[in-house]
């Protein structure tokens, strides 16, 4: 594994003080959070008023994913999603969440070409949003060399292996990955690839649990996982999810926390009702000519 001169892992930044406690939110922070087992919180937010409320509720890590093509947007997949929509999403984020760690996902073929056209998209996604850090799918050895890139240029970046979304096509839709003892080999070794190359952490997606723990055992960096078991470092759910707002969407490894959708049918249904029989606005809501 690579390490920096005072035998940090690469992707760490450079502390004198690596005993001492870190403030949440911070990379530092979440190296020593795997080392003494505390598990790190991970949700996403797309917009102002949601991650706000995350923020509240002192979430660790609030990721701007590209999932919000398919929960935001309406698109089918998160393959449409363009670097100006995450973006203007990003910035809507860090104004509601201004004390927490943010990860942008970085969307489809704006990494992919090559390592310098990454360096300037991540570049300008970090000055024009205030994220610290951006997600890339994938671990090949030209993923890597990116991420050696970016790193070098001092932005973080955090990996993602398993169901890569931006792959789905190649991988043959959204499915379970590492079954097989091949896929699995292949999955370690990227780990090791994507740690050796400066990644501060990593995303394990549908990943089955007991190859998500061995995987995570063995790297020094944080492992968030979403469908991948609970031997993981940390966890993350799409929060329109974990609250329940898409009822259509049942895969096996999601815990509705809430179930919003339903509270948010009868709030519209009530407010129609009352609306239509002139119930709404009653004087209390209402005006008159006098101050």
């Amino acid at each position: 594994m690579c390490t920096n001169e005072l035998g940090q892992p690469k992707g760490a930044p450079l502390s004198t003080e690596t005993e001492a406690p870190q403030p949440r939110g911070s990379i530092p922070r979440f190296f020593e959070m795997k080392r003494k087992g505390e598990k790190i919180v991970a949700l996403t937010a797309y917009d102002f008023l949601f991650a706000r409320l995350v923020e509240e509720a002192q979430v660790d890590i609030l990721l701007i994913g590209d999932s919000l093509g398919q929960v935001v947007l309406g698109y089918s997949s998160t393959i449409p999603v363009t670097l100006e929509e995450m973006i203007h999403h990003g910035k809507a984020v860090r104004r509601g969440a201004p004390e927490t760690f943010l990860v942008l996902d970085m969307p489809f073929l704006s990494y992919q070409i090559s390592p310098e056209d990454a360096l300037r998209n991540t570049g300008r996604v970090l000055k024009e949003t205030g994220v610290q850090a951006v997600k890339l799918e994938g671990g090949t050895a030209a993923t890597c060399k990116t991420v050696e890139t970016l790193v070098r240029a001092g932005i973080p970046v955090m990996g993602h292996l398993g169901l890569t979304p931006q792959s789905v096509h190649a991988l043959g839709g959204y499915r379970v990955q590492g079954r097989d003892e091949a896929a699995a080999e292949r999955l370690r070794a990227q780990a090791l690839s994507l740690e050796e190359a400066g990644c501060f952490g990593l995303v394990l997606e549908l990943v089955p649990a007991e190859l998500a723990g061995e995987i995570s055992s063995s790297l020094t960096i944080p492992t968030i996982g979403i469908g991948a078991g609970v031997d993981c470092d940390g966890q993350v759910l799409v929060l329109y999810d974990a609250l329940g707002l898409n009822s259509g969407f049942h895969p096996k490894f999601l815990k509705r926390f809430g179930d919003l959708d339903v509270a948010a049918r009868e709030a519209l249904n009530a407010y129609v009702s009352e609306v239509r029989g002139e119930r709404y606005p009653g004087p209390e809501h209402s005006f008159s000519k006098d101050p």
